[in-house]
């Protein structure tokens, strides 16, 4: 029975292929040839020099991903004048990671405290004064 369909269905198959038409290969026509702009009055970028565009262009996008500044509730203001918003140095990250700048050495004791479980357990108790 089975193999009866498939003798039927292959057939009706081939024949839905050929009976819809056959494609014309004279009939592509070519394309238009490719036409040079008549502007050239751009330059190469002279050596050491920073491009003003790419400042306007990361301008551009900031403004395009975040909108620009969001104006502030004055419950936010007031929070942030409150944490000192003015009294911050100018560059602090930059200097966080000079070899230059000056770092309290805390003592091995310190280390020791931060290295410690979190838990009670053989090495460490925590004792809570009453």
């Amino acid at each position: 029975m089975r193999k009866t369909l498939i003798l039927l269905a292959a057939p009706l198959a081939l024949t839905a292929c050929g009976s819809g038409g056959s494609l014309d290969e004279f009939a592509v026509q070519r394309n238009a040839p490719l036409v040079i702009p008549p502007d050239y009055t751009l330059e190469p970028p002279a050596a050491g020099t920073v491009s003003s565009t790419a400042t306007g262009a990361q301008a551009q996008a900031i403004e395009a991903l975040f909108g620009g500044p969001a104006p502030r509730s004055a419950v936010e203001r007031a929070a942030i004048e409150a944490a000192g918003s003015n009294s911050g140095t100018v560059g602090t990250r930059s200097t966080a990671g000079d070899p230059d700048t000056r770092v309290v050495d805390k003592g091995a004791d310190t280390s020791k405290i931060i290295a410690a479980p979190e838990t009670d357990g053989q090495d460490a108790t925590a004792d809570v004064p009453q």
